[in-house]
């Protein structure tokens, strides 16, 4: 029996429009690999795979009728924190028990006009705040490629379902490196679209002026596609920006000749792991040879990135967190004596720790007192980061780093070092910050067969360059 699981959006569809199998056979046949393999991954808090048969039916019948398309019956995965109409949304949290989506994100609605088949939804940190998937309330997900390691997050689930197989492509989210860490810790593609290039309209909000919903996939054009499907201005996002969409895969040549790519010297400063780097540098070695010219930039005020991250990022959620009161959706205390002991102890009993750590950062440099100390600062600083990549880009049509200091860590090894947690996003959360595009690139495995990924930034809307840069790499290292 074929595994429909291990192949690309691109070759199942070309076997769906040859007639050699139905969607519904490959919706079949990727759920009971899912069913089979995830009891050791856990990428998967829940599967509707009765729902999934009934959308590959209407796509083997519209096919049928004579329509076509690069999507139409091709089953992924979502990520928990993207609503998707008469299915639970509960954003990995305790909190929201029991709630079932009465809508469709934009993102999910634009895909579902293409012919998508929705599978299930996969595990992820509690609101997105985590960079393991150990914080989810439901389940720990396990890396793929080594189940005693965690697959990254916030998207952990995603990425290990891609990468075990359990799914074609899956959606994730990128608020700090979300998408572009778990892809790197598991091996796949995982490409996070500038700020505004998709409507985050029914994605529930972590930070919103750093939020992004992406694909992660087996190849570079498979992410391609999807992105073209998902982009373009919504009206029900004010932040979504109206510029055109490019047929992103019908535009990849074989080289990197004309490209310029500069590597960041703050990125390779220290603190990356020696196998890791040496990956990375190999994989700049392979840019060289497939045309394209690097040079070594400077991103000087990368050392307080970090630092504004943290301010911002928890700001933003302490604000959009304190709508979950056990009032209008979600789980309700029943120990509450009058409503604000009941707001009180349903936030207590619903929140993980993690979530409540954040909020309470968050509230505080909001405070009184604080506001111009650390959130207006930290404000001033995140310009200041923008204008280091507006410069670099004058040259570079797209920026070579490492996804993170090291390869995946071990299941329990940082959950009690939050800061140590937080660090391993130092090369990642600047691109949220700037609101420029990123992916991770598959460019190899350490000795001891864990995935490195290669970082590629770009300037803003042009994912093309990214996407370049990825689809390159990928065909030249396939060869």
């Amino acid at each position: 029996m074929m595994d429909y699981g291990a192949m690309t959006i691109r070759g199942v569809s070309e076997l769906l429009a040859r007639g050699e199998c139905t969607s519904e056979e490959v919706v079949r046949g990727v759920a009971d690999t899912a069913t089979r393999a995830d009891t050791a991954i856990g990428a998967y808090v829940g599967m509707d795979v009765e729902y999934a048969i009934e959308q590959a039916r209407q796509a083997d019948k519209e096919r049928r009728a004579g329509r076509s398309g690069p999507l139409l019956g091709i089953p992924i995965a979502v990520k928990d924190v993207l609503n998707i109409s008469g299915q639970p949304c509960t954003c990995g949290s305790r909190i929201l028990k029991g709630y079932v989506s009465p809508y469709d994100a934009t993102a999910i609605a634009r895909l579902r006009r293409e012919g998508v088949v929705f599978l299930g939804r996969t595990n992820m940190d509690e609101f997105a705040m985590g960079s393991s998937t150990e914080n989810s309330a439901w389940k720990v997900t396990r890396n793929p490629v080594d189940t005693s390691r965690v697959p990254g997050g916030s998207s952990g689930g995603s990425a290990a379902a891609v990468a075990g197989n359990e799914a074609i492509a899956a959606l994730g989210t990128d608020t700090g490196g979300s998408i572009r860490q778990p892809a790197a810790f598991c091996g796949c593609f995982g490409l996070k679209p500038s700020y505004g290039r998709v409507s985050r309209y029914g994605l529930t909000a972590f930070a919103s002026s750093l939020d992004q919903i992406g694909p992660m996939a087996k190849t570079a054009e498979d992410c391609a596609i999807l992105l073209r499907a998902m982009a373009g201005l919504d009206p029900m996002d004010s932040t979504t920006v109206d510029a055109p969409v490019p047929d992103y895969a019908s535009a990849f040549r074989p080289g990197l000749k004309g490209m310029v790519l500069g590597m960041p010297k703050e990125y390779f400063a220290g603190g990356i792991d020696s196998a890791v780097l040496s990956k990375i540098r190999e994989a700049i070695d392979l840019c060289i040879k497939l045309g394209a010219e690097v040079e070594e930039v400077s991103l000087p005020h990368t050392e307080y990135a970090v630092a504004t991250y943290y301010i911002i990022a928890t700001a933003e959620a302490s604000a959009n967190l304190a709508r979950f009161d056990g009032v209008r959706y979600g789980a309700r205390s029943a120990s509450g004596r009058d409503p604000l002991e009941m707001y009180c102890t349903t936030r207590s009993e619903g929140f993980g720790t993690e979530v409540k750590r954040r909020i309470i950062l968050g509230t505080y440099v909001l405070s009184s007192g604080y506001y111009d100390a650390y959130y207006l600062t930290a404000q001033k600083v995140r310009t200041l980061i923008r204008r280091d990549f507006e410069y670099a880009f004058r040259r570079c049509h797209a920026l070579l780093s490492p996804v993170a200091p090291t390869v995946a860590f071990k299941l329990g090894q940082n959950i009690d070092d939050p800061l140590k947690m937080y660090l391993g996003d130092i090369l990642t959360i600047s691109a949220n910050l700037a609101g420029i595009c990123g992916m991770s690139v598959p460019c190899g495995r350490t000795g001891e067969g864990l995935p490195v990924g290669l970082q590629v930034l770009g300037p803003s809307l042009k994912e093309e360059n990214v996407l370049q840069v990825a689809y390159a790499c990928d065909r030249a290292a396939g060869k």
